[in-house]
């Protein structure tokens, strides 16, 4: 039988690592979010927020130049680099490569992302990890072809259950363990760490799963995965292990889930849970 530990407060709090009092802007983290299309617009902008939300000190937010003006008046806070082209090209991704900072910590790609062909999302993915750039991929970079120049280089994937289908050609289980199961093996296999959505996502290394049930059906709202990849990556900025990472976002997403459902119920939506993210980490919080 297939067992996995379900993540607890304790658990998570070993993940978060502690902030230095003398810590300097950009010692917390530096994030890189790349998604958007002429539909989806407001995905890269519920990742970047989740990401600053989080303890971030800064990130950097590529989206299609159509969608520019939008997410610059969204706020502030974020920092935006125009993809030159209205879909990811190489075009796009040698200018988007020229203009990131060397120090960037970690990346979050797909969310919303319209893609012009495969090879353009692998050579932005190649590039990233050749910088040594921690990554995250949802959505659109949820591809098959993606698997092959991701072992050994530390990287996370956050399906849901038709992207897992579309990624490893297999449909999830509705049974736990065998949903366990299937996670640890094809992360084991393909050198990744999964972090499986669902009503109970399971995370995985291939050799250590957690599970963490959220029970908040208020969820199925439109952005809750967008807001978890920016979780995700800027756990990833702070902490360069991808499962502890993976588990502490996942942990955290629910959290504020639960949060903002006790005071909307079933009319939450995901820009909520970016203002309960401060509430559900302070406790975490740790001043060295």
């Amino acid at each position: 039988m297939i067992t996995a530990k379900p993540l607890t407060h304790s658990i998570v709090e070993e993940f978060i690592p502690p902030r230095k009092a003398t810590s300097r802007k950009g010692e917390n983290g530096i994030v890189l979010v790349v998604g958007g299309s002429y539909v989806y617009h407001g995905a890269p902008i519920l990742s970047s927020l989740a990401a600053l939300r989080c303890g971030t000190d800064l990130v950097y937010t590529s989206v299609p130049k159509i969608n520019v003006t939008a997410t610059r008046s969204t706020s502030p806070d974020l920092i935006v680099i125009p993809l030159v082209d209205q879909k990811l090209t190489r075009g796009a991704v040698n200018k988007l490569v020229g203009a990131l900072p060397k120090n960037l910590d970690s990346a979050t790609i797909g969310m919303g992302l319209a893609i012009q062909d495969k090879n353009s999302l692998l050579h932005l993915v190649k590039s990233l990890l050749d910088m040594d750039v921690r990554l995250s991929l949802d959505a659109s970079a949820l591809i098959p072809e993606v698997l092959s120049v991701l072992p050994d280089k530390n990287v996370i994937v956050t399906p849901h259950a038709g992207e897992f289908r579309r990624l490893f050609g297999e449909v999830p289980s509705d049974y736990a363990d065998e949903r366990t199961s299937q996670v640890k093996r094809f992360a084991k296999e393909c050198d990744i760490t999964i972090l499986l959505k669902g009503p109970s996502d399971v995370i995985s290394d291939g050799n250590i799963a957690y599970t963490n049930k959220k029970n908040t059906p208020g969820m199925t709202v439109g952005g809750t995965g967008d807001v978890l990849s920016g979780l995700v990556a800027g756990m990833l900025a702070k902490n360069r292990n991808t499962l502890e990472s993976a588990a502490a976002a996942a942990f955290l997403n629910g959290m504020a889930g639960d949060m903002v459902s006790e005071k909307f119920g079933l009319h939450m939506t995901s820009s909520d849970m970016i203002d309960a993210i401060p509430q559900v980490m302070m406790p975490f919080d740790r001043i060295v």
